[in-house]
């Protein structure tokens, strides 16, 4: 799965189910392989920077929105 480099191409959903779908992964192994568990904690990792980054831009957004309302509301 190719990681999003900008905040405003993250597709929040997508990024919940991917994380969702490492989860499941885990927790359907018996036996991990070492080198398929590491590169799905650094998928994940990626995933949740992303996701983070996306959420601090919303929510800035929202912030914006309410100024402009509260400017009008005056």
């Amino acid at each position: 799965m190719a990681i999003p480099k900008k905040a405003e191409e993250v597709d929040l959903s997508k990024n919940l189910t991917a994380l969702s779908n490492i989860a499941d992964w885990f927790d359907e192994q018996d036996e991990i392989d070492i080198e398929q568990g590491l590169t799905k904690v650094k998928e994940a990792a990626a995933l949740i920077k992303t996701s983070r980054a996306r959420l601090q831009d919303i929510e800035n957004e929202f912030k914006e929105i309410k100024k402009d309302i509260e400017k009008e509301l005056e």
